[in-house]
This record gives C-alpha cells, sequence and structure tokens, in this order.
C-alpha cells in the first residue's frame, strides 16, 4: 500500500501557524513560557515555533531548549540508542513549560521527557503540543493540549514526519510497517 499524505509543505506552515496562535492566545507575550522539545525530532519543531512566536510577537525572545530523554525510557536497555545533546540554558523552576514532541502514540516518550525535564527544575505548568496525534493506543494516560492533526492509526501502521533541515522535505505520512 502506498503511503497516505497526511500534511504536506502548504497545510503543514498553515498548522505551525495556527499553533502558535493558539500558544499565544493562552501565554500571551511568552514572558513567564519556555518551549522545550524532545529529542531528537521534536526539536525540530520546538525551533519552528520559536522562529514563528518571535515573528508574531515581533522581537520578544522566546527561550527555547532540546531535551534528550534516553536514559530516561523505559526501554533503553533494551535497544540500541544514541544518546543525543540536551541543551537548556534558561531556568524552568516555577515556569510554564510546553512539551514538544513530533508524534504522541504509546506517551511513553512523553512520560520520559516529564522524568527529564524534572531535573532542570519545578515548573509552574507542562502542558505538551505535538503536530500528530495518533490518539489510539496510550500506554501511558497522557493527551496533548496543542494538536497539528488528529488521526487514527492501528499499531501496524508508521506515521512519518519528514522534516526540510534534515529530510529536505516537509510533509507528513502514513504507511503500512
Amino acid at each position: 500500500m502506498q503511503p497516505r499524505i497526511l500534511l504536506e509543505k502548504s497545510r503543514f506552515d498553515v498548522t505551525i501557524k495556527r499553533l502558535c496562535h493558539q500558544l499565544v492566545e493562552v501565554h500571551n507575550d511568552f514572558s513567564n513560557t519556555v518551549i522545550i522539545g524532545l529529542q531528537p525530532r521534536g526539536v525540530y519543531l520546538a525551533r519552528r515555533i520559536q522562529k514563528e512566536l518571535e515573528a508574531i510577537l515581533k522581537t520578544k525572545k522566546v527561550f527555547c531548549g532540546d531535551l534528550d530523554i534516553t536514559f530516561y525510557r523505559d526501554d533503553f536497555r533494551q535497544r540500541e540508542l544514541i544518546p543525543n545533546r540536551t541543551n537548556i540554558d534558561f531556568i524552568i523552576e516555577d515556569k510554564n513549560v510546553i512539551l514538544v514532541d513530533d508524534v504522541l502514540f504509546t506517551g511513553r516518550t512523553i512520560r520520559a521527557g516529564l522524568d527529564a525535564m524534572l531535573a532542570f527544575g519545578r515548573p509552574k505548568d507542562v502542558e505538551l503540543l505535538v503536530l500528530v496525534d495518533r490518539r489510539f493506543s496510550r500506554h501511558v494516560p497522557i493527551q496533548a493540549k496543542y494538536v497539528g492533526i488528529t488521526i487514527d492509526s492501528i499499531s501496524s501502521q508508521n506515521v512519518k514526519v519528514e522534516w526540510k533541515e534534515t529530510d529536505g522535505n516537509d510533509k507528513v505520512t502514513l504507511k503500512d510497517k
């Protein structure tokens, strides 16, 4: 079966802009809010969100960091995992944190992200933003507050998010494994 395109370039950009406007409605000028992208693929979305928010807010600095969750995963001893770099050069203590990932499926990556994030302080609030919410097959009771698209898929299918930074194109596809 051919992969089904869920988002292509123009809708991809519109979706990111919509997510940013939703964030501004809730967090105003981002003076007490930071963004943390989960390594490896959530950081691309987090950087895009940061860039778009700074354009909307007109030169207002939006703090954005990258969080490696490798050693917080519940399966890290069972798989060949390569650690990524964590880069959080701001305080998250008593801040509103927007945790960002590309795809929400079982929720286990987000759980690991929450554990890893607590090593940097105790936030006031944590909200989840994802580009794609695969709303079935959760292993952990986690929901995203900000969602680009929601899809119904089964475990034997795979969602692939392509980023122009690494793949040369912005696209989301659904295909059978």
